[in-house]
Parts: structure tokens; C-alpha cells; sequence
């Protein structure tokens, strides 16, 4: 465990991570689906936050990425992590954030997200090699381990997204042997990327276990209560949150170019 903090502050410090990184694992491994609705900033963590049904906050990295004017995957760690800690700063609940294959040293990467106060992570293996994805894992497990903190690794496989022309079969095979050395290697859940349909879900939970996968909300995906049905641990929708709140945007815009006014149903923040 680190010392850096002194005195009442460090124990503060100690104890509300650690309480926080074990909320996020009994969330996980509740019979119930956990859901996260994913936000990239102070303001919408403080949205989602304030809604009775919030357990737990994720970011989307894709958004955070977004708003500060990057692609999706090249954001470097540093404002990652200063979007992150902000995150972490505008609310109460457990925080496990995307970030990203872990960046050039994912323990390390994994150790400065604790000491911001983030108690669980995605990180994606980008279908490199097993071996060193295997151990990509394994640092971001020996991490949270050292700083004393039952840190949620939510390893996610794109055996789906980036498999290529492969047939389905062998794209869920894939997920499923690289999900099993993830999880072998302690990660907590197993995140697959994609639209899965009830038999490529079933498929997976046969193959990783019940209340270890974890699956994202895209268009045209099953609905949240039919995925838990199926032993679906999380699920969570990445970009999709900031999409639909920026063609809101987009859609007031073009009224108030047109009348000029500010729908009454519009609520005032504070």
C-alpha cells in the first residue's frame, strides 16, 4: 500500500477506495446485471450519479478521448487520467474506467488510476499475441494486489469487433480462449465487445461461466433484463451515451435555429 498521504487523509483515502473497489465487486458478482451508463465528464457523472438505479459509474474512454478533441485510442495517459480523477471527484459511487490496452505499462497505468481513486478498468488486448496479453493482465492484477485494493478488471477480448471476415464460430472460440486465460490470470470479468444475440451469448456464458461476461449495449442488442436472464454479469454503452446526447444537441440546435426557443421541458442543472 502506498504512504504518500499522511494521517487522517491517507486513511480517508484508504478506506473509501477499498470500500469502493469491494461495492464493485459484490455489484459484479450479484445475481442482478450490473448497469452502467457510461460518461465522459463531471457533468454527466453527476447526471447519471443522481439517479436512484446508479450503482456504479464507468467512463468511456471513446468519449473522454472525444472531448478533448483525440480519436478513440490516442489520448495520452496523463489527461486520461486527469479526465478520470475528475470523474472520480464528482461523485460518491465506485468508478471503473476504460482505459484504453492499459497504455505503455498497464500496472503502472493501473497504479496512478488507483491513486486517482478508480477501483476497476477495462482493458482491451487489441487481439495481440495471448502471451502478452496474458500478461497484460496479469500486471493490472499484481497492481491493484500491491496497493491493497480489490481492483475489478474487466478484461475485454476483440476476438468480436476486430476478428475480421472469421466466421462467427470462430470469433466466439477465440473470445472463449482468451476469456478463460483472463480470467485464469485473475481478471474479474471478461468483456466481449459486439452484438451478441442470444445464441453467441449463451454461447459464451457456457464457455466462461455465468456472471463472467460482460457485454455492451449497442443498437439492435438484446435488452438489458434478457442478458441477465442469460447470466450476463454487466453490461454497459460505451460511446452510445455521448452519441445520443449530442444528437440532442445536435436536434435543439436545429429548433433554435428555427424558433428560437429553449423547450420548456428543459431541465435546469445545478
Amino acid at each position: 500500500m502506498r504512504t504518500e498521504r499522511n494521517g487522517a487523509s491517507q486513511l480517508h483515502w484508504v478506506m473509501s477506495t477499498v470500500q469502493k473497489a469491494l461495492e464493485l465487486k459484490r455489484l459484479h458478482e450479484a445475481p442482478e446485471i450490473l448497469r452502467v451508463v457510461n460518461v465522459w465528464d463531471p457533468i454527466s457523472t453527476k447526471v447519471i450519479a443522481a439517479l436512484p438505479e446508479s450503482k456504479a459509474i464507468a467512463t468511456a474512454g471513446h468519449s473522454i478521448a472525444a472531448s478533448h478533441g483525440y480519436a478513440d485510442g490516442t489520448i495520452p495517459l496523463d489527461l486520461a487520467l486527469k479526465a478520470v480523477e475528475r470523474i472520480v471527484a464528482a461523485t460518491d459511487l465506485p468508478v471503473t474506467a476504460d482505459l484504453d490496452a492499459g497504455f505503455d505499462d498497464p500496472g503502472e497505468t493501473i497504479r496512478r488510476a488507483i491513486g486517482v481513486g478508480v477501483v476497476g478498468a477495462n482493458v482491451e488486448d487489441r487481439l495481440k499475441p495471448l502471451a502478452d496479453s496474458v500478461k497484460a493482465v496479469e500486471a493490472v492484477v499484481k497492481a491493484g494486489e500491491a496497493e491493497g485494493v480489490a481492483f475489478q478488471l474487466n478484461a475485454r477480448t476483440d476476438a468480436l469487433l476486430k476478428g475480421g471476415d472469421k466466421p462467427m464460430a470462430e470469433k466466439l472460440a477465440d473470445a472463449i480462449t482468451r476469456g478463460r486465460a483472463y480470467l485464469e490470470a485473475g481478471a474479474s470479468l471478461i468483456f466481449v465487445p459486439g452484438k451478441l444475440d442470444r445464441a453467441a451469448t449463451q454461447e459464451l456464458v457456457a464457455g466462461l461461466g455465468r456472471g463472467k461476461v460482460s457485454v455492451i449495449g449497442v443498437l439492435g442488442a438484446l435488452p438489458a433484463a434478457e442478458y441477465e436472464e442469460l447470466g450476463i454479469a454487466r453490461i454497459s454503452y460505451g460511446p452510445w451515451t455521448q452519441r445520443y446526447a449530442l444528437t440532442a444537441l445536435e436536434q435543439l440546435a436545429t429548433s433554435l435555429y428555427g424558433t428560437g426557443v429553449v423547450p420548456s421541458d428543459t431541465k435546469a442543472l445545478n
